[in-house]
């Protein structure tokens, strides 16, 4: 299993970007959260196969169609992720 946290920079609150993210997630079978964070970037942690992990991190990069991402930061995690994806308070 491969487990990154990402964060995402650009236009990326208020466009329902964690709903999506959630969403694309749950799609490609990948288990984590996301969260807003107070700075104004999206954070997640995903974990999965690579290939799985790869998808997300893909539809990350361009988020919904009302989003404008200017960047994700990428870093391999070793934080055990929950059962399933989920949405998380805002940190």
């Amino acid at each position: 299993m491969r487990t990154v946290m990402i964060m995402v920079h650009g236009r990326v609150q208020g466009v329902g970007f964690r709903y999506a993210l959630e969403a694309a997630a749950q799609r490609a079978g990948a288990r984590g959260w996301v969260r807003n964070r107070r700075e104004g970037t999206v954070e997640a942690l995903i974990a999965g196969d690579a290939a799985t992990v790869d998808t997300v991190l893909a539809w990350a990069h361009q988020g919904p169609p009302s989003a404008r991402v200017d960047g994700v930061d990428t870093a391999e995690s070793s934080e055990t992720p929950p059962d399933g994806f989920e949405i998380r308070a805002t940190a």
